[in-house]
């Protein structure tokens, strides 16, 4: 105790001394939370703070409970002096955050309790800020923020913040959900009428309103990528229960009505819902095609804050195009779920939809939807609305629905999780069969049993396949999918020849029927159709040219794996069931 009464005696007398040495002496002095009260006395000498206040930053930073001096600091502090000690702050967050590899179970709780400090003291500093290019501060300020940003629900709530406070109130605050996160909010809870002015205030340039507002812009796409990529957002799955709601499995519960039930789930959409908000308040409140076009005609911004000090206007500020693409899902999403009034979209799956897609997969498909798996959901639940709203085609141009279909499939095979694979599969088979050209449909069907690679979404073919037929015979119509032509052309690439399983170890048949197995019995399933109920599709002598090679050799092989030890009971039953199925064909 005789210590902490020595630092406060040090605190409250050492202020008398000259600049320097005052430092000196809070640097060993201030070390303890108990010292604090005192500290945040003297500093309301605002001659004082706004000489030394800046030093004290990450000093106080470090100090548990620190937050009413660092208030103190950010009001009556230089504004500008403390706020290039904000991005060094935030700099030390960054490296600390890059140790940090789960964003769901950080190490250290302090570094988010930090991050919240630090983005209050910037609301404070940079609406004290009086000069006549204030964007040459809030555009280095916003990229700090970004680099040390991480998606947890209290940063991202901090971050809400920020930018409210420094888009000018618009609005009145935002309510409180059951969603909401609360955080520390020193700009809207504190009391502004504390802050010393700006000492080396200028009159502000007239241009400068229009490029902080298209920085806040960029800076909040920039955050709602980040954050929806985090996530598991789930737009296009529960759009496709909206949609289609005789889809969903009875007595299980929806996803969409998980997202009502669970907390934390009720968090995510809180949160994108209050991104949103901003950037309406913004003035991102519609979809005109040139928004549109936007995403996908202009040159690809993929980190759109880096060329801050690049910026002489606002035309030369961009969105960040993944965060646009989240943007314009979130509108359809929460029109379609929510009832809300967000703007439609003017846009089509044709060129439009087409275009975005394909200019996010590029040319590593593979790679782009597995790291930005946020977006990838949000372009999925963009086609499905488009298509809801008939919205598939802007001209009667031919469409290249080939290439659209097999970006969609990619979408489908490589999505890390099952829900969005799903609806990426519903909307490219609802695609399919809506176009109206039977030729195009045909080709595209042959492309994927040909040229695909996944047992996956070549079984997905297959039942496509058996849709178009049900559909033509239902339909009584003349098309490619009503005559044995069809069969004929496929008939090949449908039931190949199996011989070699018959030579093949059952290690090496086991492997084959690991990769091929939803495709083979998705075969099976297809065969018994055929030959029982569309027999007057098969070609003349086709059923025992395809007994022979195909079926015999697959139940052979099938059979070999039932009786070798070591195969799990889920693939005994699915033998099992390929077996019953390929004995059961009247070829």
């Amino acid at each position: 105790m005789s210590d902490i009464s020595e630092s406060i005696k040090v605190i409250k007398e050492g202020a008398k001394e000259d600049r320097f040495t005052y430092l000196t002496l809070l640097h060993f002095h201030v070390t303890s939370p108990e010292v604090l009260p005192t500290l945040n006395e003297v500093l309301q000498d605002a001659e004082l703070t706004q000489e030394i206040g800046w030093d004290l930053v990450q000093m106080l930073l470090d100090i548990p409970e620190s937050g009413t001096c660092l208030e103190t600091v950010a009001r009556l502090g230089n504004p500008r002096e403390v706020a290039i000690k904000i991005m060094e702050a935030l700099e030390g967050l960054t490296a600390a955050w890059n140790k940090e590899s789960d964003i769901d179970n950080p190490g250290d709780s302090t570094i988010s309790d930090k991050f919240i400090t630090l983005m209050g003291m910037l609301a404070i500093s940079h609406q004290r800020i009086k000069t006549k290019y204030p964007s040459r501060f809030l555009g280095p300020s916003l990229v700090k923020v970004f680099e040390a940003y991480q998606p947890t629900p209290e940063m991202t709530a901090s971050v809400i913040n920020l930018v409210y406070s420094l888009s000018g109130r618009k609005r009145p605050p935002l309510p409180s959900r059951k969603s909401s996160i609360n955080v520390a909010n020193p700009d809207q809870d504190g009391d502004d009428s504390k802050n010393a002015p700006d000492p080396e205030a200028e009159q502000e340039d007239p241009t400068e309103e229009a490029m902080q507002q298209k920085l806040l812009q960029s800076f909040v796409t920039c955050i709602l990528q980040r954050y929806v990529n985090a996530y598991d957002m789930l737009w296009s799955p529960r759009l496709l229960e909206v949609y289609h709601p005789e889809k969903t499995v009875p007595n299980k519960t929806s996803i969409t009505k998980a997202f009502r039930k669970d907390g934390d789930l009720l968090k995510r959409d809180g949160a994108v819902g209050h991104l949103v908000a901003l950037l309406r308040d913004l003035g991102l409140d519609r979809c005109p095609p040139e928004f549109v076009k936007s995403i996908f005609e202009g040159p690809v911004h993929t980190d759109p804050l880096a060329a801050f000090d690049e910026f002489s206007s606002a035309d030369e500020i961009h969105l960040s195009p993944g965060g646009t693409v989240c943007l314009i899902a979130y509108w359809i999403f929460s029109k379609d779920v929510f009832e809300s009034d967000s703007p439609p979209p003017q846009m089509h799956v044709f060129p439009d939809h087409a275009l975005m897609l394909g200019r996010f997969l590029g040319q590593e498909a593979q790679s782009e939807i597995m790291s930005s798996p946020g977006i990838a959901d949000a372009l999925v639940a963009i086609g499905l609305g488009l298509e809801q709203r008939k919205l598939v085609k802007a001209t009667t141009e031919e469409a290249n629905l080939m290439a659209y279909h097999h970006n969609l499939t990619l979408v489908s095979v490589f999505h890390p999780d099952i829900h969005v694979r799903n609806a990426a599969t519903s909307y490219a088979g609802s695609i399919l069969h809506a176009e109206p050209d039977d030729q195009i449909r045909l080709d595209i069907l042959e492309d994927l049993l040909e040229n695909c690679m996944f047992g996956s979404l070549k079984a997905c073919a297959v039942t496509w396949l058996k849709e178009e037929l049900i559909s033509a015979k239902q339909g009584h119509q003349s098309s490619q999918f009503s005559s044995p032509d069809v069969i004929e052309r496929l008939q090949y690439l449908l039931f190949p020849d199996m011989f070699f399983l018959n030579e093949t170890n059952a290690d090496a048949i086991l492997e084959f029927w690991a990769q091929n197995h939803l495709y083979l019995l998705q075969v099976a399933n297809f065969a018994y159709l055929l030959f029982h109920g569309f027999k007057e599709l098969v070609p003349v002598g086709m059923g025992a040219a395809v007994g022979q090679r195909f079926a015999e050799p697959l139940v052979a092989a099938a059979e070999r794996l039932l009786k070798e030890e070591g195969v799990d009971a889920e693939n005994n039953m699915q033998l099992g069931i390929l077996v019953d199925r390929l004995r059961s064909l009247d070829l």
